[in-house]
This record gives structure tokens, C-alpha cells and sequence, in this order.
């Protein structure tokens, strides 16, 4: 029998979600950022859910409010690859009972920080005791009808492009990045990508499957990366957590968007990394890592 080590998330997903029923309120389910569901005329809602577990995602070394901040702002990162905005936050926390309470109010202090920060309401949640202390955070919030951004229409020949620099989460940037929230809602309705998602699991495991979603195959030059100081093509490839935007938009619109993309971000780069192709004619940098998968046996594999 296969163990989760030997079908990886991805799959698993897959097969869970088998027989799953979507009535017609449900717009986009597993496979987007965001879950889309009907709401009114002009305005859809966006749910999300996401869960920081001690030892994945952080340790008991990590400042708490960075483990807080970091929590809350991993949810708003998906929130700004659907062009929405996040609205009410419910917190689950389960913890250890020898757990100090001083450093889990640390971690709530730096939910509410950055809540406040984008507008979020935390309006309740759950507690209970475990093992480890991991954090799970359901988020609602909003969309306009006829701005929702999905991973699943990339075209044959779509540019790729990526915003900000990848590469050197294990130096803290996971901690302290700002999720592309501003940037989200400005190209839904700016340039309108026929695909987009976040970089959470990395730029190996997270291309991938924005092609795959669009039933496409990509190529890119992995000299064209751009990287954070000090990291490498295979880093900015492959280390994770970066928390940037990955968009694919049309050929032809590249040049008006990024002279439009540095009036308005002129700190933030924009940067074109390759293309979509059809199934079988991409190319793949020959890097060895594949991105972040919660249930390889190996961290890069």
C-alpha cells in the first residue's frame, strides 16, 4: 500500500478530493489559492485555510510574534493571488498544557499587529491540548465578481513572470515577508493574468503546478531568476517560501505592463522568467531540488 511519502501532497489532494459534490454557490474549489463562492451580483467570497506546525514551519527558537506573524500572513499571500481582500480571521490552537502562556500570547500579539495591518478581524476560533503547537487560521473575505484570479487559464506563449527576489528563506525572510496584497488586486484589474499563484512551496514545486493546472508545460532561463543577495539560481529555483507572486499573462501585453508595473511598485521588481508551451515542448532547469513537499522523505525532494 502507498504511504504519503511515496504519492507526495499533490496527489494526495487528488484523491481525497475524489467524489467530493460542488453545488452551484461554489465558483472554484481545491486547486486555487482561495475556494470561490457565490455571494452577490458584484462581489464573491474568498475561503482559505492554513495551518503552522512546530518544527515544519518554525521552532520554539522563533521570536513568537514572528510565529503569529507569519501565520496570518501566509493566508493574506493567497488572498493576494486571487486579487481579493481578506476580511475575518478564525484562529485554532492546539498546544502542549507545559506550554508557556507568555509565549503564546507573544504569538497572538503578532497575529493582531499584522491583522491590523491589512484589516483583519480575528473573530474567534478553537483551543486544545496536543503534542506540538501548530496554529490553523480560516480566513474569509471578498472578491469582485468579475476580477477573481485563478491559477487555471494559461495560454500557450504566455509570459511568465515572477515579482521581488527569490531564494534565502532559511535565512528568516519566510518570517518577515510582506504578502503582495496591493500588488494582487492591482494586476486583476491592471493586466488581468490568465494564471497566478503565490510561491509558497517554492518556484520548483509552484511552476509546475500553475502549468499543469492550465493542462501546459513551461520553459525558463534560469539565468533570468531574480535572486535576494547572496543566493543562487538553484536556491531562487528551489528553497521555498518566498511568498511572491508567479503570473502568466499575454506576450504581447509584457512591455506596457512593466512600464505601468514601475509607476506604480518602483522598489519592487517585476521580472519576465520564461514562457508557458504546450505539453512535452517545455524546458526544465536541471536543478536537483523540486521544491518544498510535506511528505517527501527528504527536504528538497
Amino acid at each position: 500500500m502507498p504511504t504519503l511519502a511515496d504519492i507526495g501532497e499533490d496527489q494526495l489532494i487528488r484523491r481525497l478530493m475524489r467524489g467530493v459534490k460542488l453545488d452551484r454557490d461554489v465558483i472554484a474549489g481545491a486547486g486555487d489559492d482561495c475556494a470561490v463562492v457565490r455571494s452577490t451580483k458584484h462581489e464573491h467570497t474568498l475561503l482559505k485555510t492554513d495551518a503552522l506546525v512546530q518544527d515544519v514551519h518554525f521552532t520554539l527558537d522563533t521570536p513568537p510574534r514572528l510565529i503569529g506573524r507569519k501565520a496570518i500572513a501566509r493566508v493574506v499571500s493567497d488572498f493576494a493571488a486571487m486579487g481579493g481582500t481578506p476580511r475575518h480571521a478564525m484562529i485554532t490552537l492546539v498546544a502542549p498544557p507545559s506550554m508557556e502562556v507568555k509565549f503564546l500570547t507573544g504569538i497572538y500579539s503578532g497575529m493582531r499587529a499584522i491583522s491590523k495591518q491589512y484589516g483583519i478581524n480575528i473573530v474567534g476560533g478553537e483551543t486544545s491540548r496536543g503534542l506540538m503547537l501548530m496554529l490553523s487560521i480560516a480566513m474569509s473575505g471578498t472578491v469582485p465578481s468579475k476580477r477573481w484570479l485563478s491559477r487555471s487559464q494559461g495560454r500557450n506563449g504566455d509570459a511568465l513572470l515572477v515579482t521581488g527576489r527569490l531564494g534565502g528563506s532559511i535565512k528568516g525572510r519566510h518570517l518577515k515577508f510582506e504578502p503582495r496584497l496591493a500588488e494582487g488586486r492591482w494586476l486583476s484589474q491592471h493586466a488581468r493574468p490568465h494564471a497566478i499563484m503565490d510561491l509558497s512551496d517554492g518556484l520548483a514545486k509552484d511552476l509546475p503546478r500553475l502549468a499543469e493546472a492550465s493542462g501546459l508545460d513551461f520553459s525558463i532561463d534560469p539565468a533570468a531568476l531574480p535572486r535576494n543577495r547572496g543566493c543562487t539560481p538553484a536556491q531562487a529555483w528551489g528553497d521555498g517560501e518566498d511568498y511572491e507572486l508567479l503570473i502568466a499573462v499575454r506576450p504581447s501585453s509584457v512591455k506596457t505592463l512593466l512600464k505601468r508595473w514601475r509607476a506604480q511598485f518602483p522598489t519592487l521588481p517585476l521580472t519576465v522568467i520564461g514562457h508557458f508551451t504546450k505539453l512535452g515542448k517545455g524546458h526544465r532547469p536541471s536543478f536537483t531540488s523540486t521544491g518544498w513537499d510535506h511528505f517527501a522523505l527528504s527536504a528538497d525532494a
